[in-house]
């Protein structure tokens, strides 16, 4: 059942019931004009509201049924639905995620790429007014979001990822504002629910990760801003290389570069093509991950751009290096990996204390570069280095590329210095 056909069912039930409407929206435990909205199309139809119809009008589980079979559009109506849907779920149960097929996944990629640019006029029409200066704060706090997940690790701000999310809804379907506001609050639900599918992503909790994602996708589709969405897809893309998916990722991240046109600015383009690079070495394809990495070197040394995006503040020479490095060492070069982490130090990254987890991840990385070289005392060293930058750092990815590279060093506890660093941790 499409989603307009749903809303027309709801409403022609509930009318032949003869209920006054007042009645029937306290029996469903919703105000009358949330209900009335949904029907109009207005606001989110979610599984809840047509379990609550169901509920009322005894036809079982008819409503629901449908609500949970139903294709959510592409459009302001499908992302509020899709909004509500991960937001009521994630935290009720986890299982109702379902981990989808990479066909799937690039089925959205390609919906959202068909999504951009197609919205209209996006204002609001709610009791509370939304100022700039409210969207703009909003905006703020997201950010200072993306440095504490930098330093902290993502275990408490996945919850508060979500809040945010929350929030940006609450304010998109009860709000008065433009359609200028409309389309920065759309933009902005989407880096809220990017943010909350990385941190779930770093926790291990894929598929509550990839619905983040496709919600993130939705929304900046929604917004029409294709720098959002292209940032939501590069990050889709490491949960895809990361879990055994690197041809899909390679494809997410053309995507992600094909829908750009004149709008990233080259530190964008350097860090999808550094990511692209990543997602070759996974793939196994050798050539195609050196130019790629070629190409992001050759965007970020045309300097800052007054349009980069707040957001991609991380894209550094440092950064590009540490993925060279990853990149060489999953080719199979642990020789060139040394060479890029030691290029990445030299070019100031600053990984001790403003990106510890994904320090740590190198430094582990470095170590079993120097490990394929046996030099067993170089390894510990940078081990030693990675397990102190964990120090207060919440991230089961971490923790599980650290436990990999213990796992290593522990067929070379005949070692004094390994056997040290063993005993220690």
């Amino acid at each position: 059942m499409v989603p307009g056909d749903l809303r027309h069912a709801l409403r022609e039930a509930r009318q032949r019931s003869g209920m006054p409407f007042s009645k029937f929206a306290r029996l469903a435990g919703f105000s009358e004009s949330h209900l009335r909205n949904v029907e109009n199309g207005h606001r989110a139809l979610t599984e809840a509201i047509a379990r609550a119809y169901d509920t009322v009008l005894q036809t079982g589980d008819r409503f629901q049924a449908a609500a949970a079979n139903t294709p959510l559009a592409w459009d302001r109506t499908g992302t509020l639905s899709a909004i509500s849907g991960v937001l009521n779920r994630s935290d009720l149960d986890r299982r109702a995620f379902v981990i989808a097929t990479g066909a799937t996944l690039a089925g959205v990629a390609a919906d959202w790429q068909a999504a951009l640019g197609g919205q209209g006029i996006l204002s609001g029409k709610g009791s509370r007014q939304v100022s700039n200066e409210l969207i703009s704060h909003i905006d703020e706090r997201l950010g200072h979001l993306r440095h504490l997940d930098d330093e902290l690790g993502s275990s408490q701000l996945a919850r508060l990822a979500c809040g945010e999310l929350g929030l940006i809804s609450r304010l998109l379907q009860d709000g008065t504002y433009s359609s200028a506001g409309g389309r920065r609050l759309y933009s902005l639900a989407s880096e809220a629910s990017r943010q909350a599918a990385w941190d779930y992503f770093d926790q291990g909790e894929h598929a509550v990760a990839q619905a983040y994602f496709e919600t993130a996708l939705r929304a900046s589709a929604t917004s029409g801003d294709r720098i959002a969405g292209a940032y939501a897809l590069s990050f889709f893309a490491v949960q895809c290389y990361s879990t055994g998916k690197p041809q899909l990722a390679v494809s997410l991240l053309e995507t992600a570069r094909g829908s750009l046109g004149q709008a990233g600015t080259p530190r964008m383009r350097a860090m999808l093509a550094a990511r692209s690079a990543r997602a070759l070495s996974k793939a196994g394809d050798r050539h195609a991950c050196a130019h790629m990495l070629h190409e992001a070197r050759r965007a970020l040394d045309r300097g800052p751009h007054p349009d980069d995006p707040d957001t991609l503040y991380w894209v550094t020479d440092g950064e590009v290096e540490m993925i060279a490095g990853s990149s060489a060492l999953e080719l199979g070069d642990p020789a060139e990996a040394i060479r890029r982490f030691d290029a990445a130090i030299s070019a100031d990254y600053r990984g001790d204390d403003q990106y510890p987890r994904s320090h740590a991840i190198y430094l582990a990385r470095a170590a079993e570069a120097h490990l394929a070289l046996h030099d067993l005392d170089a390894a510990v060293e940078q081990a030693t280095h990675a397990v102190r930058c964990m120090r207060g750092v919440d991230s089961a990815r971490s923790d599980s590329t650290l436990a990999g590279l213990r796992g290593k060093l522990a067929r070379h506890a005949r070692s004094p210095a390994v056997r040290d660093f063993l005993g220690a941790i």
